[in-house]
């Protein structure tokens, strides 16, 4: 029995011990594009998305834009690849009963991948490919369309409305889209006007991020701190016009409802405490059985027929006292083992707002002003933009459109 009680506790300590590697140093510079590349060098295969995430969001609000769309690009590429590998050995291994959920493959919760589609759908926009603009807006609307919670089913707003816009621009009627876009926002949305030849999206405010809750950890959730700034408004051309949050990330982040991973882990949850009662409660019979006092209280026996009932008595007595014991150190193991921990990885340099509007303005060089708001329509003086809109001049009388993207977060 103490062998047993050796070998099986050993094996209980071992089983919280396994490790995964390390990544190598990253050397810092305190330059986010360089150490975010830096990371993404290192990082483990399950992180890679994550980190294609983050540097190309700052890649984009560097200006960029060669860097952020090979990232969105290789992070689209993988996030499709990996859910269309139904059978990932990785996917499968974090949902084991003694395996994390964080061990799959990052491909983030549905509001960040929308963004990654929105974010790539803008930069095409920029190359002059409207009609792939169109096609990544889509995706974004159809990877929030898969929603538990319907009540908040499809209800991003500028996917929807520059899908409409798109379509617009390359001669269809963009009225669905435009309708549905209305139908989630309380802000007017302007109607199309297909001789808008600048697009300027604008983002502020800090994202959700991703916390673990529940006894084990197994409930995800999301913090979700409300920003500070709550509108901005940008003047050029002798006029200012409005930029109000259409959208909200945070808000898309906490109204998904239940995902298919939050059953799996609120079983193992269940298993780990059912299993961990089971083991106190089998490690206490057999303390109980193996001390039996009433032996002690009982007469010598006297004769051999006695003695060898007592024999009897004894050893299937610790019989089950080994019994008892090893069901209750490996139910304890089993119970350490299980992780039901939720995966907290995040894309954490999201915006919380997202802002858009469309405006005429001739071939030149325009000065334009984009300052920010507070819920009580003070300026935010410290995170005023003065900057130059280019417009460049028609080409063989074509005229593209400039797609200009402003954020208030750091870059």
């Amino acid at each position: 029995m103490r062998r047993l009680a050796l070998g099986a506790g050993l094996a209980w300590l071992l089983a919280g011990c396994a490790t995964v590697p390390l990544p190598p140093p990253v050397a810092y510079t305190g330059d986010a594009l360089i150490d975010g590349k830096a990371q993404l060098a290192v990082a483990a295969p399950r992180d890679r998305v994550l980190w294609h995430y983050r540097v190309g969001a700052t890649a984009l609000r560097r200006g960029d834009s060669d860097e952020a769309i090979r990232q969105f690009d290789d992070a689209l590429t993988l996030t499709r690849g990996t859910l269309a590998a139904a059978g990932d050995a990785e996917a499968a291994r974090a949902r084991r009963m003694f395996r994390s959920e964080a061990e799959k493959p990052f491909v983030g919760e549905p509001y960040e991948r929308v963004m990654a589609a929105f974010y790539r759908g803008l930069l095409y926009w920029r190359q002059g490919e409207p009609d792939n603009a169109r096609a990544l807006f889509r995706d974004g609307a159809f990877i929030d369309s898969d929603n538990e919670t319907e009540a908040y089913a499809g209800d991003w707003v500028l996917p929807d409305y520059l899908e409409g816009l798109a379509t617009v621009k390359l001669g269809g009627d963009g009225a669905e889209a435009l309708a549905r876009a209305r139908a989630n926002t309380p802000h007017p949305l302007p109607d199309y006007d297909p001789e808008a030849n600048v697009l300027v999206v604008v983002e502020f405010g800090r994202g959700p991020r991703k916390y673990s809750a529940g006894e084990y950890g197994e409930q995800l959730r999301f913090s979700a701190t409300p920003s500070r700034l709550t509108a901005a408004t940008l003047t050029v051309g002798g006029g200012a016009v409005a930029l109000p949050p259409y959208d909200d990330v945070s808000f898309q982040a906490t109204t998904r409802g239940g995902r298919v991973m939050d059953h799996i882990l609120g079983n193992k949850a269940v298993f780990k405490e059912g299993a961990g009662a089971v083991g106190d409660a089998a490690l206490a019979a057999a303390v109980i059985v193996a001390n039996d006092d009433d032996r002690h209280r009982r007469p010598p026996p006297k004769t051999q027929e006695e003695r060898d009932k007592l024999r009897t008595e004894e050893r299937e007595r610790d019989q089950a006292a080994v019994v008892l014991a090893a069901i209750g150190i490996f139910s304890k193991i089993a119970s350490a083992a299980t992780q039901p921990t939720a995966d907290t990885r995040t894309w954490d340099n999201l915006p919380q707002y997202l802002s858009f509007t469309a405006l005429r303005l001739p071939p030149g060089d325009h000065e334009a002003v984009l300052t920010f708001q507070d819920a009580n329509g003070l300026t935010a003086a410290s995170r005023t933009q003065t900057f130059t809109i280019s417009v460049p001049p028609p080409v063989d009388g074509q005229t593209g459109d400039l797609v200009v993207f402003r954020s208030e977060l750091p870059n």
